[in-house]
């Protein structure tokens, strides 16, 4: 399914830390793919990566119980911020990806991971700016792992939804589920414009033929995967 950017819902604006992920396209089209999937009471759902822990919030509010995990102190501190403000029990907690949570499965993972492809050698500016999307030359650091991981996070007939952009390679994304023993299938597109960070790497992103000379939108997707 493509959706036009203006469509995806509206996740407000959550307090955020500097160099927190604010919600964004991708975010919301996550948010959309969720809205499709069967989450009510006793529904337990993980958020890896969780930023600003919006879509962990959402989750709540669909009645599921609800964990979250982030590596940044930032994010965690964020996203607890966000839940008390909202009213809504979301535990979150400090690790690498699925790291925290090994012990448990889940029915619904969800997770926007950074996935900007990065020249080699890039340093961020500073300790906090850039950590939430740069992703590796191909920018699969995040993406790999998780999809590695997916099997032993979720329960039989659980479900995965991860959004990431065209430019980090879509069908490496399900070759790697479906290796994994997953249905994978993507069930979202949008196309957005550039924003500040790949506008800044379009000269490196054309030169490794990752963005056409004439290309001025990114698009991105949700890629559904669920253990059988």
């Amino acid at each position: 399914m493509t959706t036009d950017a203006h469509l995806l819902p509206d996740l407000g604006n959550p307090w955020t830390l500097p160099g927190v992920y604010a919600p964004q396209a991708d975010t919301r089209l996550l948010a959309r793919s969720m809205q499709a999937e069967r989450v009510a009471a006793g529904t337990d759902v993980l958020d890896i990566c969780t930023g600003s822990g919006v879509l962990a919030l959402l989750a709540a509010r669909m009645g599921a119980r609800v964990s979250a995990t982030d590596i940044s102190r930032r994010a965690v501190m964020s996203a607890r911020m966000n839940a008390v403000r909202a009213g809504h029990r979301v535990r979150v907690r400090r690790g690498d990806l699925a790291g925290p949570v090994t012990e448990q499965r889940f029915d619904l993972v969800v997770s926007n991971p950074p996935y900007v492809p990065t020249p080699h050698g890039h340093r961020a500016r500073s300790h906090h700016s850039e950590t939430a999307w740069n992703a590796g030359h191909g920018g699969r650091w995040a993406v790999d792992r998780i999809c590695a991981l997916a099997p032993s996070v979720l329960r039989a007939q659980g479900v995965l939804l991860l959004v990431h952009s065209g430019l980090c390679g879509v069908e490496e994304t399900v070759r790697q589920l479906y290796g994994a023993g997953l249905q994978c299938s993507v069930t979202e597109r949008a196309y957005v414009p550039f924003g500040p960070v790949l506008t800044g790497r379009l000269p490196w992103l054309r030169a490794q033929g990752l963005i056409g000379a004439d290309e001025n939108e990114e698009e991105l997707v949700v890629v559904r995967a669920q253990r059988i």
